[in-house]
C-alpha cells in the first residue's frame, strides 16, 4: 500500500539511572550539549533500536531484512542484489573498480525491496559493489532532554581478573575497579519526519509505517542493558497530513506538544515531575493528530 500522506511526529522517551547514549569521544559519558547542559541522543542511536527491534521481529527475512547490523560486510550485502537480479557476471573484473555499470539502478531497487532499512532510512551503498545511494522517507533528529541533566560516575569492583599475569601482579584478592556513567533521570524529545514523495520511491509502505510506530513504541522494551539502566517510550505523537506535501510547517505542529515540570518540582527524578500539554485546539486545515503513547 503505497503511502500517500505526510507524517511529522514527537518521540518522548525517558532514562533512569542509565546512559542513554556514551560519547566514544568523551569516555563513553553520556552524551551533553556543552553549552546549555541538556543531554543529548544521536539519531544514528535511535535508529539502531529501531533495526533491532525489526530484526527481532520479524527473524531478518525478505523484505524485513536489516542491511547495517552488527559484524555485517556491506559489500557481501551489496553482491547479493546482483545474483537476485540474475547479473552476478557484472561482479567479476578489476577489484579496484566500482562494480555494477548499467545495472546500478536495478540493483538499488532489490535492497529496497529485501531490506527494511535501506528503504526506511536510506543507505550508501557505492562502497566497492555498487548499488547507489538510497534517500529514505524517515528522517530523525538528535534527541535533545527537556531540561539540563547531570552525569554521574561510579566506581565498581569485578572480583575477577582476565588473564593469570593480572592475577600474579594483585596483592590479596582479585578485586579490580572500573567506571560507570548514568544520568539519574532525564526526558528527551526527538522530532521524525516521514515523506510520502521518497517513500514511494523507495517502496516504503503503509504495512512498513505500521511497523515503525510499533518499533518507536516498544525499542526500548527489547533492549535492556545494565549500561542503560531504565529507559521507556513515554509518548508518540504523530501530525498526519491530508497531502503528499503536507498542509502545515513541521516546526508549528511539534510545538504543539510542550513538556514542562510540574510546578514546585526544580529536581526531575520520574515522568510523573513532568506534564506534556498537547495543544489540540484550532488545528491546521488538514492535519490530524494520532497519538500512539500519550
Amino acid at each position: 500500500m503505497a503511502l500517500n500522506n505526510r507524517y511529522d511526529f514527537v518521540l518522548l522517551f525517558d532514562v533512569k539511572d542509565g546512559n542513554p547514549n556514551g560519547d566514544p569521544d568523551a569516555g563513553n559519558l553520556p552524551r551533553v550539549d556543552a553549552e546549555t547542559g541538556r543531554g543529548l541522543v544521536t539519531d544514528v542511536s535511535l535508529k539502531r533500536k529501531v533495526r533491532n527491534f525489526v530484526g527481532l521481529t520479524k527473524g531478518e527475512q525478505p523484505p524485513f531484512e536489516v542491511y547495517v547490523k552488527e559484524k555485517a560486510i556491506l559489500n557481501n550485502q551489496n553482491k547479493r542484489a546482483y545474483i537476485g537480479i540474475g547479473k552476478s557476471e557484472l561482479l567479476e573484473g578489476d577489484d579496484k573498480k566500482r562494480k555494477g555499470g548499467d545495472a546500478v539502478d536495478e540493483a538499488r531497487q532489490w535492497m529496497c525491496k529485501n531490506f527494511y532499512d535501506v528503504r526506511t532510512f536510506g543507505a550508501v551503498m557505492s562502497t566497492g559493489i555498487n548499488c547507489g545511494q538510497v534517500r529514505g522517507p524517515v528522517q530523525l533528529t538528535f534527541a535533545r532532554s527537556i531540561d539540563p541533566i547531570v552525569t554521574q560516575e561510579h566506581s565498581i569492583t569485578r572480583m575477577a581478573v582476565a588473564t593469570e599475569a593480572e592475577a600474579e601482579k594483585q596483592s590479596g584478592d582479585n578485586r579490580t575497579m572500573g567506571r560507570k556513567f548514568t544520568v539519574p533521570y532525564g526526558l528527551y524529545a526527538t522530532h521524525g519526519f516521514v515523506s510520502a514523495h521518497l517513500a514511494n520511491q523507495t517502496g516504503f509502505s503503509g504495512e512498513d509505517l505500521e511497523l515503525l510506530w510499533q518499533s518507536l513504541v516498544n525499542m526500548f522494551e527489547h533492549d535492556r542493558s545494565a549500561a542503560r539502566g531504565e529507559m521507556a517510550t513515554r509518548g508518540l505523537y504523530v501530525f498526519k497530513h491530508e497531502s503528499e506535501l503536507g498542509n502545515a510547517p513541521a516546526y508549528s505542529l511539534f510545538e504543539r506538544i510542550q513538556p514542562r515540570l510540574k510546578d514546585g518540582i526544580v529536581i526531575p527524578r520520574s515522568f510523573e515531575d513532568y506534564q506534556v500539554t498537547v495543544n489540540e485546539a484550532n488545528m491546521p486545515s488538514g492535519v490530524q493528530l494520532l497519538r500512539k503513547v500519550g
